[in-house]
């Protein structure tokens, strides 16, 4: 029998409560990696949306630690912009297609309704199966240039947390 998102929501959840730190999350990485190779889980879960429909679905969101499980399904290319997830955390996981992506060093934190200064630190590529946490105040961003699906987990489900404005220098 394969992976199934109840089993990968008990995963998370138990890590979470182990271990609400870092060392907690990156165990999640290796949970988000099994799920991302399950060809039954990625069939299921990141089917192709409908034209006009939004990429970001939430599959699952946790009654008791807010976490969610978001499943993307994005059909063409995309340069997103250097962001952080504001006060929560975000777990990226590559189930099909390559993405391109790119750490960010703050140079100059923002203050006053300034934006947060940021320089390009690192640039890797993600592919199926890859799991990659940004914590709280990581800043980066993805690059698509084909069709591409992951799985990401969030702390919060973030479209109910506020996020920094970033601005690459």
């Amino acid at each position: 029998m394969g992976y199934t998102l109840t089993q990968l929501a008990a995963d998370i959840g138990e890590a979470l409560k182990k271990d609400g730190g870092r060392a907690g999350k990156e165990r999640i990485c290796t949970y988000v990696s099994r799920s991302l190779t399950d060809k039954a889980f990625v069939a299921t879960h990141l089917r192709e949306r409908a034209p006009g429909a939004h990429p970001r679905e939430v599959l699952y969101e946790d009654p008791e630690l807010g976490f969610c499980i978001c499943g993307h399904v994005y059909a063409g290319p995309a340069d997103g912009a250097p962001h952080d997830h504001g006060s929560s955390w975000a777990i990226y996981g590559q189930a099909t297609g390559i993405t391109e992506m790119t750490d960010w060093r703050i140079v100059k934190k923002g203050k006053d309704g300034e934006p947060t200064l940021v320089e390009p630190a690192k640039t890797y590529l993600m592919q199926p199966g890859d799991a990659h946490l940004y914590d709280v105040g990581d800043v980066h961003s993805p690059k698509r240039t084909a069709p591409v699906t992951l799985i990401r987990i969030e702390g919060q489900n973030l479209d109910r947390v506020q996020r920094s404005s970033i601005k690459a220098r």
